[in-house]
Parts: structure tokens; C-alpha cells; sequence
């Protein structure tokens, strides 16, 4: 018996769960589904079979296929965003809070339930309601990070926001790109060399206020 075997034979079938339990229970067989085979070629019955549920239970959390992909991506979309707003929040060094930026984004990409497929790699973006979440969850990312480069360099709001956009973008694209191509480069060393790259860009941007913070220090020396 193969370890995939082993692990769905190891699976419980018919236990009772309370409802938000089941949800999630479900959500992770979906997602593992999901991620293994794309939108179109999974079906409900696989989900059902890999949640060791039939599939009138699954039917009664999810109606239907595009529901359930659609619960997922929401899921992720906020996880991804809680993920951008923490590395923000988790200083007030500048150049610290690029490269823990960067980190946010390469350890969503890393992350093994592959959830980042879904958002940056899904085979239904021509279906209004998932593009219009991953565009949504695009925006409010870059709006995070521009709301920190406004503050602090004074840009207009939406130069800030071209910046920001930059910035969001090459990090993802970057963290996709280390991870398919099996990089010998450790996340550390990537974050890294993509924090210097994007520090010295945006360091060029002088901290708002700083003329005058420089003068008061003069004053009082």
C-alpha cells in the first residue's frame, strides 16, 4: 500500500462533526483537490471522497463546485492579506519592513498546502467572481503597503499606490518563480537578494519630514 493510500485508508468516514468542524474539514479536501488538479478537472466526487464524506453531505455545506472553490479563495485571499499587514506592522525600520514583506509573500508561496494556486495560478480566472477576488486581494495588499509609503515619503497617493503595486508584484512573482524552479538559493538568501534589490529603489524616496526633523535636532544640540 502506497503512503497516499495509506494515509486515505487512515481517513475516518461517517463521524459526526459540528457544522463549522465539517466546513473546514471539507475545505481542506477541497483545497487539496483543488491544488492537485485544478478547477476543471476536479470533481465533487473526488472531494467527497478524499473529506470521507458522501456527497449529500458535502452538497448541504456547498451547493455546488464554484461555491466551494469560491469559500477557499476567500479563505486565502484573507490569509494572504493578514500575512502583508503583519509583516507592516511587525516594525518601524524601513528597510526591515521590506524585507519582511518579501519573507510574507515567499512563505505563502512555500507554504505546503499550496494555497497560493488558487489566487496566483488558477485555471478559472475568466470566472467573473474569481478574478474579481484576486484583483480585489491585489489591490488591498498594495493599498497596505502604499498606506506606509504615503506616510512616510509624502508621495502623492497614487504614486504611492504605482509603488506599492511594484513592490507586491515582483514579490510574488519572484516567490513563484524561486519555488517552481527548485532554487539551491534558501528562502533566507532570496528574501534577501529581493529586499536589497527593492531597498535601494525605494530608499532613493526621502522620509517625509525629514528636513525638518533634522532641524530640530540641530536646535537643540
Amino acid at each position: 500500500m502506497t503512503a497516499i493510500e495509506q494515509t486515505e485508508a487512515a481517513r475516518p468516514r461517517g463521524t459526526r462533526l459540528p457544522r463549522r468542524a465539517r466546513r473546514n474539514q471539507l475545505l481542506g479536501a477541497a483545497q487539496e483537490v483543488f491544488v492537485a488538479q485544478g478547477y476543471h478537472s476536479a470533481a465533487m466526487d473526488d472531494i467527497a471522497e478524499r473529506a470521507g464524506v458522501s456527497k449529500p453531505v458535502l452538497y448541504q455545506h456547498f451547493p455546488g463546485k464554484l461555491d466551494l472553490y469560491l469559500a477557499l479563495l476567500d479563505q486565502h485571499c484573507e490569509s494572504l492579506l493578514q500575512a502583508v499587514r503583519t509583516a507592516l506592522e511587525s516594525t518601524t525600520d524601513n528597510k526591515l519592513r521590506v524585507a519582511a514583506t518579501m519573507d510574507a509573500y515567499f512563505a505563502y508561496v512555500e507554504d505546503e498546502g499550496g494555497a497560493f494556486r488558487l489566487i496566483f495560478e488558477s485555471d478559472l480566472t475568466n470566472e467573473p467572481a474569481v478574478r474579481e477576488r484576486v484583483e480585489k486581494v491585489t489591490l488591498e495588499c498594495a493599498e497596505e503597503i502604499a498606506d506606509v509609503i504615503a506616510e512616510d515619503t509624502g508621495l502623492p497617493r497614487d504614486e504611492a499606490m504605482l509603488l506599492a503595486v511594484g513592490l507586491g508584484g515582483v514579490s510574488q512573482v519572484v516567490a513563484r518563480y524561486w519555488l517552481h524552479s527548485e532554487s539551491t538559493v534558501d528562502r533566507d538568501k532570496a528574501v534577501q537578494l529581493l529586499s536589497s534589490l527593492t531597498w535601494r529603489g525605494i530608499a532613493g524616496f526621502p522620509l517625509h519630514g525629514a528636513e525638518q526633523q533634522n532641524e530640530a535636532r540641530d536646535e537643540q544640540s
